[in-house]
C-alpha cells in the first residue's frame, strides 16, 4: 500500500514515523517549503542568530533513506478523488492509495491598501523566514500589525537586530481576546519595557509605497503616518486549502474531518492545522493550530492507516509561549472573561512580571484552568490535576509538586498560599514530602 502525505511539517512527519513503526507500507512526503522537516516555532532563533538552519531539523539528513520515507519537494495543485492521483506542480502525476492531508497554515492577508508591496509579510514559513532575512537589511524602522504570537515573535526578531518597532494592536490590550485582563495588561508593559513602540486600539489603515514598489510608510485609523521599510502582518493564519477547491473534499474553514479525522472521501484523512471538526470536543475549537495538537494527530490517523482505527484524543489543553523573557504556560480553560459559575484566584509579584492564576467552579472548587507567566509548570501534573477534578485548596497546596524550575531558582508557593489565606481566611499549607495533607479552615 502506497501512503502519501501532503505536508512536512510537526503533524505530516509523525503520522510518517508511527506508519513506518507499525507497517511496511511505502510512504512518501510532499511538500514544496523545505527538503526536509524542521521546527517552524524555531525559525524565530535562526533569524536572532542563537541557532543556524541545520540546528532546527529534529532528524538527521540520512534519517529518511534509513527509515524507507520517501521524500518530494513539489506541490500539489489538484487531487483526482476517482483516480485517486495528485497533479503536481512540476507537471508530474503521483498516486497513492491512502492519503493524508498535513498541509498546515497560511498567513492572512487582510485587503490592506498596499498589502503586495515589496516589505510586506507575514511570517509562518521557510520562505517567509527567508524574506524576512531579506527585507529587513538595512532598514531604520518597522511595523508590526496584529496583537498575537506572530506577532510578538516578529517584534522580539527586530528587536534583537536593534530595529526600532512599532506594534499596532486594535484592541484595548495585548492578546485580550485569549488573556485575562490582568495578564494582557502585564504583557503590554514587559513589551514597552523592551522599547517597542505598542499602540493600543490602534488599526492599519493604509501602506504608501516609494517609487519602487516598496512599503515607505502605514496610515493608521487615527490619522498617524509612520515611517518604516517592513510591515509584518501579524493577523494570525488559516488553512492552507486552497488547492483543494473543486476537489470533491468537503471544506470549511479547513478540512472537514469526524474525530477519526477521515474526510467525506474514503482512504483520504486530514490532520493538523488545516483540519476542522465537523464537531468539535468539548470546550474544544474546530481547528487546533497548536504544535501539540498536529504531533496527537500525526499519531493517530497513523494508528487508523496501520489497521488500529483510534479517535482524536488530545486530553487537557495546553499551550505555551514566550513574551520576549517571560514563560507563559496555560492549562485548562481560561477565558479572557470568567463564565457564568466560574471564580478566579490571582497572583502577581509586580516587580518581577511573574504571576499565577487559578480558575476553578464556584460551587465545587475544581479548577477549571491555570496561566503562569515567569514560573514554570509540570505539565504531568496539571494535566492529571484538571482530569481528576482536584479542588483548587488541593491544587495549592501542592503547588510545589508542579514546579518545574530548576534548582536554585526562587520559588513563590508560599507567597500565593499567604495571600490565598489572606483572602478566604483560610489556612492552607504546603504538602511536604511526605504528603500529609495540613489544611485547616479557620472557624
Amino acid at each position: 500500500m502506497h501512503i502519501v502525505i501532503i505536508g512536512n511539517g510537526i503533524s505530516g512527519i509523525t503520522a510518517a514515523r508511527h506508519i513506518r513503526k507499525m507497517s511496511d507500507h511505502r510512504i512518501t512526503v510532499i511538500s514544496y517549503e523545505s527538503d526536509h522537516f524542521f521546527s517552524r516555532t524555531a525559525l524565530m532563533y535562526v533569524y536572532m542568530g542563537h541557532m543556524k538552519y541545520q540546528h532546527i531539523k529534529p532528524y538527521e539528513d540520512f534519517f529518511w533513506v534509513k527509515n524507507r520515507i520517501e521524500l518530494l519537494n513539489d506541490r500539489v495543485n489538484f487531487i483526482d478523488i476517482n483516480s485517486k492521483k495528485l497533479s503536481l506542480a512540476s507537471g508530474a502525476m503521483a498516486s497513492y492509495d491512502q492519503l493524508i492531508i498535513a498541509s498546515g497554515s497560511i498567513s492572512n492577508k487582510p485587503d490592506y491598501p498596499g498589502k503586495d508591496l515589496t516589505g510586506v509579510q507575514g511570517l509562518y514559513s521557510k520562505q517567509d523566514l527567508e524574506n524576512m532575512e531579506l527585507q529587513t537589511k538595512n532598514i531604520e524602522h518597522a511595523v508590526i500589525v496584529g496583537g498575537g504570537l506572530i506577532g510578538i515573535e516578529m517584534a522580539e526578531m527586530l528587536h534583537s537586530r536593534k530595529i526600532p518597532v512599532t506594534f499596532l494592536v486594535r484592541e484595548q490590550n495585548f492578546w485580550d481576546i485569549i488573556l485575562p485582563e490582568e495578564e494582557a495588561q502585564l504583557i503590554g508593559k514587559h513589551i514597552r519595557e523592551h522599547d517597542i513602540d505598542l499602540k493600543l486600539e490602534t488599526s492599519l489603515q493604509q501602506i504608501t509605497s516609494d517609487s519602487n514598489g516598496r512599503v515607505k510608510t502605514v496610515i493608521t485609523d487615527k490619522g498617524d503616518s509612520i515611517d518604516c521599510g517592513f510591515v509584518g502582518l501579524a493577523v494570525g493564519v488559516s488553512p492552507n486549502i486552497i488547492f483543494l477547491k473543486n476537489s470533491g473534499i468537503e471544506c470549511n474553514r479547513g478540512v472537514l474531518v469526524n474525530e477519526f479525522l477521515e474526510t467525506n472521501v474514503p482512504d483520504i484523512y486530514a490532520i493538523g492545522d488545516c483540519a476542522e471538526f465537523k464537531i468539535p470536543l468539548p470546550g474544544r475549537r474546530p481547528v487546533e493550530q497548536v504544535w501539540y495538537t498536529g504531533r496527537i494527530m500525526g499519531e493517530t490517523v497513523g494508528k487508523t492507516i496501520c489497521g488500529k482505527r483510534s479517535s482524536y484524543s488530545p486530553g487537557v489543553w495546553f499551550n505555551s509561549a514566550k513574551f520576549f523573557d517571560i514563560e507563559y504556560q496555560t492549562y485548562g480553560w481560561v477565558s479572557a472573561k470568567l463564565k457564568e459559575g466560574e471564580e478566579s484566584f490571582y497572583w502577581e509579584l509586580p516587580e518581577r512580571r511573574i504571576m499565577f492564576r487559578l480558575n476553578y467552579n464556584s460551587s465545587s472548587h475544581v479548577i477549571m484552568g491555570v496561566n503562569s507567566f515567569g514560573i514554570r509548570l509540570r505539565h504531568e501534573c496539571f494535566a492529571r490535576w484538571i482530569e481528576e477534578g482536584k479542588t483548587m485548596e488541593f491544587v495549592l497546596e501542592h503547588l510545589s509538586e508542579a514546579n518545574f524550575d530548576p534548582e536554585f531558582y526562587r520559588q513563590y508557593e508560599e507567597q500565593i498560599l499567604k495571600k490565598f489565606n489572606d483572602k478566604q481566611g483560610t489556612q492552607l499549607k504546603r504538602i511536604g514530602k511526605r504528603g500529609l495533607l495540613n489544611r485547616v479552615f479557620s472557624s
